[in-house]
């Protein structure tokens, strides 16, 4: 089923940290079932006012009970000033869910789920779908300073190690420091590129399989206007569409 556009109700908006805001809609649409890794794009503001754009804006959480979505963001930008200034009870628009997910039905033994910043929105739905199948998956995360929404994911995973650059809260230095491919089957990565990239090298070096979260700038969401082109290995190719989810061969020279 493709993507669809859909009026959705806020019913709630909390400040997670600095800039960052946690937004919990509905989801009417009870067939179609969003998937960790998957995408919306948002918008709230008039088709002919700025920003052109809608924006794209990853799952955090999809509830089934409740038929509710969260979305984890970075306030950057006059499109999220938008989102942040929503308040329970208005409207925006959502179109999707869009993009290829993690493939969690494929993912077996030993799973390492690696984030960065802002790069562990995603990652909620995923260990949430991974524990749902039986597979709790050791959590590794990164921040450059203040720690956030760590608490939520608790309960559904294995082990729980963070580092900060600062050293304010783990250990001090990048979350590769705390890593080691070696122990596990599967290692599945979203965060800032640089992150991914020396992540994915350390998979290499222990012959570790590794997906990555690709983040582009993105205008349709769906692969018509080829501005979220990335090169892989076999040619470009859409990370609205085609992703966001890569091998990490696929996209990175390691």
């Amino acid at each position: 089923m493709p993507a669809i556009s859909c009026d959705v109700k806020v019913l709630n908006q909390q400040v997670a940290a600095e800039n960052i805001r946690l937004l919990t809609v509905t989801w009417p649409v009870h067939e179609k079932t969003p998937r960790a890794g998957q995408f919306f794009m948002l918008r709230c503001w008039p088709v002919d006012a700025a920003p052109l754009l809608s924006r794209p804006i990853s799952v955090h959480r999809f509830n089934p009970v409740t038929a509710t979505l969260d979305f984890l963001y970075e306030v950057k930008g006059k499109g999220t000033e938008h989102l942040a200034a929503l308040k329970a009870g208005d409207r925006l628009t959502l179109t999707g869910p869009s993009g290829n997910g993690f493939p969690v039905a494929e993912l077996e033994g030993r799973v390492a789920v690696v984030g960065g910043g802002i790069g562990t929105a995603p990652l909620y739905q995923l260990v949430c779908e991974l524990d749902d199948k039986g597979v709790k998956p050791d959590l590794y995360l990164g921040f450059r300073d203040e720690v956030y929404g760590v608490e939520r994911f608790e309960a559904r995973c294995g082990r729980v190690s963070i580092a900060t650059e600062s050293g304010r809260v783990g250990t001090k230095g990048f979350v590769t420091a705390i890593l080691d491919p070696a122990q596990y089957d599967w290692v599945l990565c979203c965060g800032p590129e640089p992150m991914m990239k020396a992540v994915a090298a350390l998979c290499k070096e222990k012959d570790t399989p590794c997906l990555v979260s690709m983040e582009k700038k993105m205008a349709c969401g769906v692969g018509a206007c080829l501005g979220c082109t990335c090169h892989t290995h076999t040619g470009a190719k859409c990370v609205c569409k085609d992703g966001p989810v890569f091998k990490a061969e696929e996209v990175f020279e390691l």
